[in-house]
């Protein structure tokens, strides 16, 4: 029963993959250098993977500042998902995310809201719960709105050729689709093993499997880019004090390519309480392309994470080494993150995470 459930959501996922087409808008997603403190926005397959019961999740990220000033890209997300036991060693997870996102002198913006649920199956392992293998399905739905203001817009036709913006002359441009409303869904596998205090996972994501409608222009159709997100890691144990995070995110959209990787080490903070505290180092690296297709090394990304028991605090700042070096002086964006984990007393319910 098992490996035929197995086979045919490997067989969907690949159907789905060999449906992606090219598209006709340049277009990208939000995305977050602390992915792994995003899960539902990384793989709605992460929803409900975790040790606890609840998980409450907040991200922002602020980007551009230094040449864009109040205009910079700004973008949060707040996200709760749940687990349910079903049986004794599967699981159901059910989650919700709101996001925004509003940059340029425009307000371009985003505001999108999704349900997600995810089913856990476990494969095999030892009886005594230590080592254990994991197939997780998961799919989301949601709608998002977007909009511009282009009361803020300049266009070529409203400078009198001396170098003098006036804003009463016709721009000639007919935006009549300012705001607009669409579905979205999106759907994704993961696969995690847990051998002892050891633990690796992979997964795979598609975004926009209906292809919604993105053109500001009223009989125009530009539909939005498929998105394929692969990711994977792992929780390596060195000591009782000392683990390894390495993670690699792979991210195609149309056109765009981003690709991040990097290590992480957590180490153990002496408490005289019974709460386990952690502190986390990071630095990954990002590499992208460029509307010509050139690929270069866009930043350098330095994180630290404070664990206090089950809530996780997370700092990052990109340090920008690309071709805007000389406007940005190497100022790239700074994130903030925060995951609350609320664990019930039975011990039972619980279940090793490979992502803790």
């Amino acid at each position: 029963m098992i490996k035929v459930f197995e086979r045919h959501i490997i067989r969907l996922f690949i159907i789905t993959i060999i449906w992606i087409g090219a598209g006709s808008l340049y277009a990208q997603d939000i995305h977050f250098s602390q992915f792994y403190m995003s899960p539902l926005n990384l793989n709605p397959a992460l929803t409900g993977v975790m040790e606890c019961q609840h998980r409450f999740v907040a991200n922002y990220r602020n980007q551009w500042s230094s040449i864009l000033a109040e205009k910079a890209y700004q973008t949060y997300s707040v996200s709760y998902d749940q687990r349910f036991q079903l049986g004794r060693h599967n699981n159901l997870g059910i989650g919700g995310k709101l996001w925004g996102d509003q940059a340029g002198t425009s307000s371009f913006k985003t505001i999108q809201g999704n349900l997600s649920i995810a089913y856990d199956l476990r494969l095999g392992g030892s009886k005594r719960g230590n080592i254990s293998h994991h197939l997780v399905a998961g799919s989301e739905v949601g709608f998002s709105q977007r909009g511009i203001d282009v009361e803020k817009l300049q266009f070529s036709s409203q400078h009198d050729g001396e170098g003098n913006f006036d804003a009463n002359l016709t721009s000639g441009e007919l935006i009549d689709r300012t705001n607009f409303t669409f579905l979205d869904a999106s759907a994704g596998l993961l696969w995690y093993s847990i051998f002892n205090q050891h633990s690796v996972y992979g997964g795979a994501a598609i975004s926009h499997l209906n292809r919604p409608n993105q053109s500001f222009f009223s009989g125009n159709i530009e539909d939005l880019y498929y998105k394929l997100t692969l990711h994977v890691g792992g929780n390596i144990f060195i000591s009782e004090s000392i683990n390894l995070f390495p993670n690699v995110v792979f991210l195609q959209q149309g056109p765009s390519f981003e690709l991040n990787a990097g290590l992480a080490s957590r180490f153990r903070m002496k408490s005289k309480k019974s709460t386990e505290n952690y502190i986390r180092f990071g630095v990954w690296g990002r590499v992208a392309n460029d509307p010509e297709d050139r690929y270069f090394f866009d930043a350098l990304i330095l994180t630290t994470r404070i664990d206090f028991g089950k809530t996780s605090l997370g700092l990052s700042y990109d340090v920008n080494i690309s071709r805007l070096v000389p406007a940005t002086n190497s100022f790239g964006s700074f994130e903030l993150a925060f995951i609350h984990n609320i664990c019930r007393d039975n011990k039972n319910s619980r279940v090793n995470c490979p992502f803790e």
